[in-house]
């Protein structure tokens, strides 16, 4: 019995969420230039999204760009902005095809006018996929994210449009940019790396953690299969005992 014939398709995470991390290091294994691994990096995106669509995934985030990137080097972020806007203009076809739409959060306004216009003109022509949403964390930080909806809480508080005992976790998760998808239930980082890197600090609060040693460039689908697979031995208590799930069951 293959991988994916192992999964339970009625015990799927409704979002998935990834660090996709090791482009520069696989790039340096092939004693090649960084950016070579961001462009072989590509595939495993392809790959991972067709995948996760066609097992029925709801939402997958993928951590593309984080606003400690933009520390970089200038020609490597140059590089990075150049492949954003040609990914988007290539996986047009396969985002429809898939019946896919494309979402982003971050600061968007960070971003370079031709990649900000490229990303909105494919968000708006996914508009009405509804299979799965894909979304980009572009230009993310997860405290950016907080400090913003704080602020965001803090001014209608001033103004009276929310009083002290308003403030509750619904309403924090309200103002946060994923307030539209339900929190991930699963998080995948390759690399080898057991660190989650500024990357939703606010919904993975009882998220599954993962930790692959595969380079994000040589991540497939049967990796995708592996993730569940492990996510589906674990027992998900939200700080109730064992006994207390069984018997819900």
């Amino acid at each position: 019995m293959g991988l994916k014939e192992q999964i339970d398709l009625t015990r799927l995470p409704k979002h998935i969420a990834v660090i996709m991390d090791g482009n520069g290091r696989w790039a340096r294994k092939k004693g090649m230039m960084r950016v070579f691994g961001h462009q072989n990096g590509v595939k495993a995106v392809r790959e991972t999204v067709e995948t996760c669509a066609e097992l029925g995934i709801k939402c997958l985030t993928l951590y593309a760009f984080s606003t400690e990137n933009w520390n970089r080097p200038k020609s490597e972020v140059d590089a990075l902005m150049s492949l954003l806007i040609s990914t988007l203009r290539k996986e047009l076809h396969t985002l429809t095809e898939n019946n896919i739409r494309l979402r982003a959060i971050g600061d968007l306004s960070a971003l370079p006018p031709d990649g900000y216009r490229e990303l909105m003109e494919v968000m708006e022509q996914t508009e009405n996929n509804e299979h799965m949403d894909l979304i980009l964390a572009l230009s993310y930080s997860a405290r950016w994210e907080m400090t913003q909806a704080i602020r965001s809480i803090a001014e209608k508080a001033r103004s009276g449009e929310l009083n002290a005992e308003d403030i509750t976790e619904e309403c924090i998760s309200d103002h946060m940019n994923t307030a539209a998808y339900p929190d991930p239930e699963l998080l995948i980082r390759t690399s080898g790396e057991s660190r989650i890197s500024n990357f939703l600090l606010w919904q993975i609060a009882y998220t599954e953690l993962y930790f692959t040693p595969t380079l994000w460039p040589d991540f497939r689908k049967e990796d995708v299969y592996m993730a569940l697979l492990d996510y589906q031995k674990r027992e998900r208590r939200f700080g109730k005992t064992s006994e207390q799930i069984q018997e819900k069951r």
